[in-house]
């Protein structure tokens, strides 16, 4: 379907460009109120790729025949975005955000500084490194719920929040290569190459360890003087104080759920269990975040049906590219892509050196904090922040100069 795969490149761009002018979306609703519900919708960053492969399926439709449109959507995965929906319900309800926030308040006291300056770099470097155990998802959304009240407020320069915006997105993205199960690009190839978590920690996780902990300590010291001490926290009049087996059960299910996290049958069934105990529990709960998470699973979806049609002209360059160029490719080609994606396409070329292999993933997700879409985790992350900027919407071109130097700093640490 050669014609088919133009369009779907054409397609694939216009999601990308009205993924960089969500600002302009929302602007037009502040200066077009009659219609301002339309201009919200498609402001939201999470709804761009998602109205973009329905674009994509209808035209295939109307090209080559609906059923074979409905046989490409049917036959693309998505389990990842399944995945990440679920997780984020979990991970954020409100037993496990305050055991979390717990340990992290606990550690913090213990630092030599003030302890909201501790809790912040705690959120942004230690945080991030446990996606490797809890998966990036699940760090992405404790380490964004518990930086929202403290980094993403009034009275922080937009300036600072794009920073450390940009530093949480790249630490998540490297967090993840301690093991071999937790970042989406890593597990796209780890099989394929026998990749076990020994491999992962002796020849990526050190150095992410070392980059994640510079690029936290240098956006806090940046941000300390602008950060509140926080008061102490009290319950609402409606809350009550959650039982430690509520918590533990809580826990339970977030352990299980990613324990079973490349099989959607088994998770979907304990996220249904879940749902049911917080309800029956529901006096020690917060309103789970199933927008937020639904949204950024049909943004994933999205991506996993327009991603799929792309390979045609992704595959030639990855595989053109020698090691070192690869590189800079790979974190080139991440910030408009996906790297899972561009580290699967990796995984089907023939012969591929084992210098070439490190070079694709390493520079894939050194990318990974560049863009919105570059890594999977991104999308939740910005779902839970974004009402901390002006216009409730993150800038492109924020984010890109907020990650530009954390970008580095993992580039150079895989590099040399």
């Amino acid at each position: 379907m050669p014609n088919i795969e133009i369009i779907a490149a054409v397609i694939f761009a216009l999601a990308l460009l009205h993924t960089f002018s969500t600002k302009l979306f929302e602007r037009l609703a502040h200066n077009h109120p009659r219609h301002a519900g339309l201009f919200h919708l498609l402001g939201e960053v999470e709804v761009v790729f998602g109205f973009w492969a329905a674009v994509l399926i209808a035209v295939m439709a109307f090209m080559v025949g609906g059923s074979q449109a409905i046989e490409y959507a049917e036959s693309r995965h998505y389990t990842e975005p399944l995945f990440v929906f679920v997780i984020m319900v979990v991970a954020a309800s409100r037993p496990v955000v305050e055991v979390i926030k717990a340990l992290v308040a606990a550690v913090a006291r213990l630092a030599p500084v003030r302890t909201v300056v501790a809790q912040v770099w705690l959120c942004l470097a230690i945080v991030p490194l446990m996606g490797s155990l809890i998966t990036e998802p699940a760090a992405m959304t404790l380490a964004a719920l518990m930086l929202a009240p403290l980094v993403f407020r009034p009275g922080i320069p937009e300036g600072l929040k794009y920073g450390a915006l940009g530093v949480l997105f790249v630490n998540i993205s490297v967090g993840g290569t301690l093991t071999s199960f937790a970042a989406p690009p890593v597990l796209m190839v780890a099989a394929t190459w026998n990749w076990d978590s020994a491999f992962m920690a002796t020849h990526f996780g050190w150095k992410a360890v070392i980059a994640a902990l510079i690029n936290a300590t240098v956006i806090t010291l940046l941000l300390r003087r602008h950060l509140a001490d926080a008061r102490p926290a009290s319950l609402e009049a409606s809350e009550q104080r959650v039982p430690p087996i509520v918590s533990a059960i809580h826990l339970a299910f977030l352990a299980a759920v990613v324990a079973f996290a490349h099989h959607p049958v088994v998770f979907l069934g304990l996220f249904l269990l879940f749902l049911g105990f917080a309800q029956a529990y529901a006096r020690y709960q917060t309103p789970l975040v199933l927008k937020e998470a639904l949204l950024v699973g049909f943004f994933l979806a999205g991506l996993v049906v327009l991603g799929g049609m792309q390979q045609w002209w992704l595959q030639p360059i990855v595989s053109s590219l020698e090691p070192t160029a690869l590189f800079f490719g790979a974190g080139g080609l991440t910030a408009i892509t996906d790297n899972a994606a561009l580290t699967y396409l990796g995984s089907l070329i023939a012969g591929i050196s084992d210098s070439a292999k490190y070079m694709l993933v390493a520079g894939s997700v050194a990318g990974g904090g560049l863009t919105i879409i570059a890594n999977a985790p991104n999308p939740a992350g910005a779902a839970l922040l974004k009402q901390g900027f002006n216009d409730e919407s993150i800038s492109a071109g924020g984010l890109l100069l907020g990650a530009a130097l954390p970008t580095i700093v993992v580039s150079a640490m895989f590099l040399f």
